[in-house]
């Protein structure tokens, strides 16, 4: 039997591969009013983390500790939210599984 019989050649042209983004940057899923809403909210806990570091001397810290902690936890976890929405990350991780975290 030959081979030519069994493997015919496809009609369908060959699929090329997506063209990437540089940095796989996408406002696909962060569109409309909620980039420019990040976007200030990193920009202000940011603030806030710089703001905690000026402050030299205080007399009660505990409350000042808790403001750290808080402004810091607030700026990393608004980049990671820009970094999954903006990149190819939300496509790589999957829509259920970036709505659990």
């Amino acid at each position: 039997m030959e081979n030519g019989a069994v493997y015919n050649e496809t009609t369908e042209p060959e699929a090329k591969a997506p063209r990437r983004r540089p940095f796989g940057c996408t406002l696909r899923h962060l569109w409309g009013w909620r980039l420019p809403v990040k976007v200030v909210q990193a920009v202000f806990s940011f603030v806030a983390v710089v703001c905690e570091e000026i402050v030299d001397d205080c007399s009660y810290c505990s409350g000042l500790y808790f403001f750290e902690f808080i402004s810091c936890s607030a700026f990393l976890l608004s980049l990671l939210i820009l970094c999954v929405y903006c990149t190819d990350l939300y496509e790589s991780l999957g829509k259920e599984t970036v709505q659990k975290l």
